[in-house]
């Protein structure tokens, strides 16, 4: 088992940005101190597969404080960042990642992680589990419980599950309210357009912006294009989210209509093929289109190749196809993750609900594997109470409490009118 990184000079300028990532990650460095203390984690052998970034950095280093042995592996091959990868190394850690890699690469970094033989995993995009189900079967009987950190990797792991292929407990830390509701909306929201702006220098006022999905992403992401003065259009499949979204201002139409009115277009969907040929062929001149679901399938790049005259790269991040009719569509980051590709990934400070709720999964599944069973579990309500009450204490905020009178009100049925 050994580190495979890009250049492990490196990490003294990773350290430096992990440190500040640190700073503004209140709620995981509470946890950190308790781990520090109680040693929760002790001789427990993880398995991380996850973006690459300063502040997974942080939470690597609350598990290894709580005693576990730690192996890290990128999520994505664009999203590590190569100074924290070096600087983590550089500490002790196990890590395979560098930006940039084949998919052989990627899946060789994988391969090399779970040498450690884990007793937990921790996924965003469930490869780590999906590579144990089907190559590292004589791993399964270690492994205690898994973790998950993104809605397609909940969507593969629950279809697992439904199939009775699942052959060990997974907590979906993605459908914790900590972490949903902030991560998803406030994160991807700002990182998604952080990543564009970066790649393109592209000015939303005036433009039309067509989104792909309204859960919570593209909720994020929907409203921050709009408060930059977007015209922004919603494409959904599922009635009651459409709904939602006509309801929040926005206009609601099938993908092949606003194709023929979009400026930008963003995926976040988790789906595959969600712009495709038909899409690409009614595009106007100098169209933009990115993804920030987690897969790079839900743009059909086959198609648009397939259709292509010509393909270049005129800048990082940024691949022009120029059609036969003269038309030009760039793609941004190859398709992948833009707000990782081409931007730092979520800010710190949500980042700081979403790795609590992790960290004390892991906990939890240490302490409770006996008694779960092999399917997807939420996060018990218990901590995700808990990670918010850390966040508000953090930011000095009080809340109210109900009286006495408020809680016999609350549980009885025979007080009405």
């Amino acid at each position: 088992m050994k580190s495979i990184v890009k250049d492990i000079t490196l990490a003294d300028a990773g350290r430096k940005r992990i440190e500040w990532a640190r700073r503004h990650m209140p709620v995981l460095e509470k946890i950190k101190a308790e781990f520090e203390h109680d040693k929760p984690l002790a001789d427990i052998n993880v398995v991380a597969c996850l973006h690459v970034t300063v502040e997974t950095a942080n939470l690597i280093r609350t598990l290894r404080a709580g005693g576990a042995n730690v192996a890290l592996t990128g999520s994505n091959p664009l999203s590590t960042q190569d100074d924290v990868a070096a600087a983590l190394a550089d500490e002790g850690v196990t890590v395979c990642a560098f930006r940039g890699e084949n998919e052989n690469e990627y899946y060789t970094c994988i391969e090399e992680a779970l040498k450690i033989q884990p007793n937990i995993t921790l996924d965003d995009g469930a490869d780590v589990i999906a590579t144990v189900h089907d190559k590292h079967t004589e791993y399964l009987d270690a492994i205690l419980g898994g973790c998950e950190e993104t809605t397609t990797g909940v969507v593969r792991l629950r279809a697992m599950a439904e199939d009775g292929a699942l052959r060990y407990p997974v907590v979906a830390v993605n459908d914790a309210e900590t972490k949903m509701m902030f991560d998803n909306r406030y994160g991807t929201g700002q990182s998604t357009l952080h990543g564009i702006m970066n790649a393109t220098n592209f000015l939303f006022a005036g433009k039309t912006v067509v989104i792909a999905g309204y859960g919570w992403c593209g909720r994020g992401v929907a409203a921050r294009a709009k408060g930059l003065g977007a015209n922004v259009v919603v494409v959904e499949v599922e009635p009651r989210k459409a709904l939602e979204a006509l309801m929040d201002g926005f206009r609601v139409m099938p993908m092949l209509d606003a194709a023929k009115l979009g400026d930008l277009f963003i995926t976040v969907t988790g789906d595959v093929s969600v712009i495709r040929g038909e899409h690409f062929a009614v595009m106007k001149d100098q169209a933009i289109v990115c993804n920030s679901g987690h897969f790079n399938v839900e743009l059909d790049l086959e198609d648009l190749r397939a259709m292509a005259r010509s393909t270049a790269t005129i800048k990082e991040n940024v691949d022009e196809y120029r059609m036969p009719d003269g038309r030009v569509i760039y793609v941004l980051a190859e398709g992948r993750l833009i707000n990782l590709s081409a931007a730092y990934g979520h800010p710190p400070e949500v980042m700081d609900m979403s790795f609590a709720n992790q960290a004390l999964c892991v906990k939890y599944i240490t302490e409770n594997h006996a008694r779960l069973s092999n399917k997807v579990y939420g996060v018990p309500s218990e901590i995700d109470k808990r990670v918010a009450q850390l966040k508000l204490d953090a930011l000095g905020i009080r809340i109210e409490h109900l009286t006495r009178e408020q809680e016999t009100y609350l549980h009885s049925w025979t007080l009405g009118t």
